[in-house]
Order: C-alpha cells, then sequence, then structure tokens
C-alpha cells in the first residue's frame, strides 16, 4: 500500500477493516493500481467458500465503493479471489 496517498491509505485500511469484520473469511491480499485504469484500485481478499455469502460481499462491497467513490472521488474495487487476481492480468 506503500503507493497510495494519505487519505486512500485511510479509505482502504476502513474498508478491508470493515469487510474482515462482516466477513472474517475475506481477508487482505493485495492493493494495486488497475492495469485498465490506473486511478482505480484494486482490493483483492479470499473469496468466501460459499457463493451465498460472495454474493452478500459483493453487494456489500459495492455499495461502500459507491459512497467512496461520491464522498471523496476515489474509485476502489474489491476484487474476490482465491489466488490473486493481479497473476492472471495480462
Amino acid at each position: 500500500m506503500s503507493n497510495l496517498n494519505p487519505k486512500q491509505q485511510e479509505l482502504v485500511e476502513q474498508l478491508v477493516r470493515d469487510i474482515e469484520a462482516k466477513y472474517p473469511e475475506a481477508k487482505f491480499l493485495d492493493v494495486f493500481p488497475s492495469p485498465k485504469s490506473p486511478s482505480s484500485l484494486w482490493i483483492e481478499v479470499i473469496r468466501p467458500d460459499s457463493e451465498d455469502r460472495e454474493i452478500e460481499l459483493r453487494e456489500y462491497v459495492a455499495e461502500r465503493a459507491m459512497d467512496i467513490l461520491l464522498d471523496f472521488g476515489y474509485h476502489l474495487l474489491v476484487q474476490p479471489t482465491t489466488n490473486g487476481a493481479r497473476k492472471s492480468v495480462g
């Protein structure tokens, strides 16, 4: 998370804490610029085993990410993954 400005760092850390509190199985993996849009940040978390939990997680983070975009202007995308999306991009 070293390439983030202080506000981005704060928002990412808070979002990750909130995700892990609500979905303990969705542990933080990494954060990095989107390969398609460097102004967007991808936050990788471990995908829940249950499809229902993954759908819940996706709905929860979509709402939270939209709030962050509207309130602060930062585009954050949470990517539930089993092995890291960055490895498969390219």
